[in-house]
């Protein structure tokens, strides 16, 4: 079945299965068409600014509340939610791991979710979690919200298909997709496997960066963001719906599909993108630009220019800078850094860091080129050369990043991965040229 999608990120949107099933020129009328019950979705407080004030009108055969009964604990061990403090034992570091291993028992979307960090606040919507996901089963009568923050899902291996309340999201690696705050949904498995990332963002929705002297254009266009069209299922069996709510999860069971929306129009909707249209912008002429360069999507705090979130790529790009070391610079930084690695090699780590691996530097420990990469780029011939067939990404934020339990001791952490910058020699010897022997 071939699922269509709206181009643009943010735009009021309107779409409808059945012709009239929309209202037009009103939200609620007196008795929707086909028997369809009128219910709103807000995504932020019915007064926030215009710009930032987020709701969708939904039209669907029962109302919301005919989605719930009576809740029970659900148990997610695996799930954590920041403040997530004392988990473990392992001494403060840099640290890289290898991929979390495939599930061998059945495994779906939502109990293959394993958090690597914690970050912030839940109960203070401030903070995020970075997770892995690893899953080999479908939901195919189990559906999810999550009442804690919005999903960023990056997948790394195999293709899913997120199948929500208000259309249909497939996703392949090199998409990334965001699903909001509250948003009811399942994921279905394309491929036989499947593993990737995901955000979750406890605070302000991700949005576009503001490019500043870059000007209206590069970097991720608002044309290339996908939301999709309104799609429903009328499906008359047994469901469960779980709900995480204040890093609690709650089980209730109803008898009937909870994704029947049958048109809708609003802002507040899911949405996906497709890294390989982002047009990175660099240097030009000499020096590294700071990795926020390469922004895809932000969530602000509420200081200016300091985010909950960035989302940042390391997409194929040229790379032209004269008399310059090219890979990112060392640095000590006071935001924290999840990455994760697509496909292909990082240029600053050509060793050790695989796809669907992990890398986490903390708020103010130094990091950078390991050895071979540093002395690769310092000898470097500087001709124009093209990093191409690589896609690695940054979960950045300005809290520290907690690691878990589950991360500290996954049998894939790499103990030896501060090595890598052993090698690295002393080159000063007093004279202007160095010692480069």
């Amino acid at each position: 079945m071939a699922f269509s999608y709206m181009p643009g990120f943010g735009n009021d949107f309107e779409t409808e299965t059945l012709p009239g099933s929309l209202p037009q020129g009103r939200n609620s009328p007196q008795r929707p068409a086909y028997g369809l019950y009128a219910e709103q979705l807000s995504g932020s407080p019915f007064t926030a600014p215009r710009g930032t004030n987020e709701r969708s009108w939904l039209y669907r055969i029962r109302p919301s509340v005919k989605h719930t009964g009576r809740f029970k604990a659900a148990n997610y061990p695996l799930w954590k939610t920041a403040p997530n403090v004392g988990d473990h034992e392992l001494a403060l570091g840099q640290y890289r791991w290898n991929p979390v291993p495939m599930p061998k028992e059945p495994t779906d979307f939502i109990s293959g979710m394993r958090t690597i960090t914690t970050a912030g606040d839940v109960l203070g919507q401030s903070g995020m979690a970075a997770h892995v996901y690893v899953a080999n089963t479908s939901m195919v009568d189990d559906h999810f919200f999550n009442a804690d923050g919005e999903l960023l899902v990056v997948p790394q291996v195999g293709a899913l298909r997120l199948v929500t309340e208000m259309g249909v999201i497939e996703l392949r690696p090199g998409e990334i997709a965001v699903l909001p705050r509250g948003l009811v949904f399942k994921v279905e498995l394309i491929d036989s496997q499947v593993r990737g990332y995901v955000c979750e963002n406890y605070g302000a929705k991700l949005t576009l960066p503001d490019r500043g002297p870059i000007g209206a254009n590069c970097l991720a266009n608002p044309r290339d963001f996908k939301t999709p069209c309104a799609w429903f299922e009328e499906k008359e069996t047994p469901c469960r719906l779980v709900v995480k709510w204040c890093g609690n999860f709650h089980l209730t069971e109803i008898g009937h599909s909870p994704l029947d929306v049958v048109a809708w129009h609003g802002n507040y909707a899911p949405y996906k993108y497709d890294l390989a249209t982002f047009s990175p912008v660099g240097a030009i002429l000499f020096d590294h630009p700071d990795p926020s360069i390469f922004t895809v999507l932000t969530a602000p705090s509420g200081e200016e220019g300091t985010a909950n979130i960035d989302f940042v790529i390391f997409p194929p790009r040229w790379l032209v800078a004269e008399d310059t070391f090219r890979p990112p610079w060392y640095h000590r930084n006071i935001m924290s850094e999840f990455m994760g690695l697509i496909h292909g090699q990082y240029d600053a780590k050509e060793e050790g860091f695989v796809p669907g691996g992990i890398s986490l530097h903390n708020l103010m420990l130094a990091h950078g080129p390991d050895a071979p990469g540093f002395e690769k780029a310092s000898r470097a011939e500087l001709k124009p050369v093209k990093l191409d067939n690589t896609m690695a990404f940054m979960f950045e934020t300005r809290f520290p990043q907690m690691l878990t339990r589950y991360g500290a001791e996954l049998e894939t952490r790499q103990d030896n991965y501060i090595d890598c910058w052993s090698d690295l020699k002393k080159r000063f010897n007093g004279t202007p040229e160095g010692d480069w022997s």
